[in-house]
């Protein structure tokens, strides 16, 4: 699959150059592939409407600052782990002058409401029409017929195509990639708050215990990565090791891109999307292994981030995304973020004349990993390409 669009900048091409884009068309040749969109539901169609509505709260917050970070958080259904969340941010020096996204992978009351009752910034809530959790009969939920767990569709008459382990898609399962997949597309390509948004936007989850200096500490990384490290196609809040707090040497540093607080611009993006495929047919449910795995790797030139040598973001919690909803097999912790701040946590901590150590190597997922499967139903990768193509279809 090819992307062409314009860089109109006159920066050239590298990660950190910034592409105007004069209207919103991305031409993508996807042969005669055709849109694969599932028919939504009433509720589904109640909830595309809601993502058509305005910002809140822009009454108490009327101007965005001209160089602002966008800040997207994306949501499923742990409102113990929200609330730590949304508490933090609302501590984080300069988060007024941004705007902040929530975007939900399913609906839940109780999400909703926390959401609604944010004060801090400018809120825009999204929710995906095509989340699993939307469709109780009927795909990308469980539709009759499907093949379940190992069934053989020849013997079992049932529908379905197994991962590379002889295992059957699960709806719940397959929606954590597909809610990233379809927020990115959505947020870079679709909103009209985002779609001409040339700076970073800066990505976390419900999980993530948001230090008071990460805004400012993401808009001094930005500003320092085309100078300090030209190569460097992100910028990041925390280490890619997850239990690390950092090195806290007096130096930057260069390493993979990490899942927790990442930030990049829509040249960045261009490039992620232009490898849909990739992303969308490589056998594994988790997002973020799909791009060390497969994504990254397919640039042809080293994928770095840039970050500074204490975390500005911590992950807490026990539970995964989409654990703890059956009551039978509950994953229940207290949301105990286990974090402790100090003064330099508090204010902006890194420094413009630091050098940058670079980690060449480093160990996890990389190129030539097969995947944890989970990703293998043909009708997954349709629905997943059809994100990429669906704000660029005639």
């Amino acid at each position: 699959m090819a992307t062409n669009f314009s860089d109109k900048s006159g920066e050239g091409s590298s990660p950190s150059s910034v592409v105007l884009e004069n209207d919103d068309h991305v031409q993508l040749n996807f042969g005669d592939f055709k849109l694969c969109l599932p028919k939504m539901n009433g509720f589904a169609l109640s909830l595309e409407q809601r993502n058509h509505l305005p910002p809140r709260n822009v009454d108490l917050f009327p101007n965005l600052a001209e160089n602002h970070v966008k800040i997207v958080l994306y949501v499923h259904n742990r409102p113990q782990y929200l609330q730590v969340v949304l508490s933090s941010l609302a501590n984080v020096e300069g988060i007024e002058e941004t705007m902040l996204i929530v975007s939900h992978d399913g609906y839940f009351a109780e999400m909703d409401k926390l959401v609604q009752g944010i004060r801090f910034c400018q809120v825009k809530q999204i929710f995906s029409p095509y989340s699993p959790h939307l469709y109780s009969a009927s795909f990308p939920g469980v539709s009759k017929g499907d093949c379940q767990k190992k069934d053989d569709p020849s013997k079992n008459n049932c529908t379905g195509n197994a991962d590379q382990f002889g295992n059957h898609r699960s709806p719940r399962i397959v929606s954590l990639k597909h809610h990233w997949w379809w927020m990115m597309n959505t947020v870079w390509d679709g909103l009209p708050e985002t779609r001409r948004h040339l700076g970073h936007i800066l990505f976390i989850e419900e999980d993530h215990f948001i230090y008071p200096n990460a805004y400012q500490n993401i808009q001094l990384l930005t500003k320092l990565k085309p100078k300090l490290c030209p190569d460097c196609f992100a910028v990041n809040l925390a280490p890619s090791d997850v239990k690390s707090k950092g090195e806290g040497w007096d130096s930057l540093i260069a390493e993979k891109i990490g899942n927790v607080g990442y930030a990049f611009n829509r040249t960045v993006w261009r490039k992620i999307h232009a490898k849909a495929r990739e992303f969308c047919w490589f056998d594994d449910y988790n997002w973020d292994i799909t791009m060390w795995a497969m994504v990254y790797p397919s640039f042809g030139t080293p994928v770095y981030t840039l970050r500074g040598p204490r975390r500005s973001a911590a992950h807490f919690g026990k539970c995964g995304l989409h654990q703890g909803q059956d009551k039978n097999l509950a994953c229940i912790d207290n949301a105990e973020t286990n974090v402790e701040l100090e003064e330099a946590d508090k204010v902006p901590n890194i420094k413009t004349n630091w050098p940058v150590y670079v980690f060449k190597k480093q160990g996890g997922y990389n190129a030539g990993f097969k995947g944890w499967g989970g990703w293998g139903d043909h009708r997954d990768w349709d629905l997943c390409v059809s994100f990429a193509y669906m704000y660029h279809s005639k």
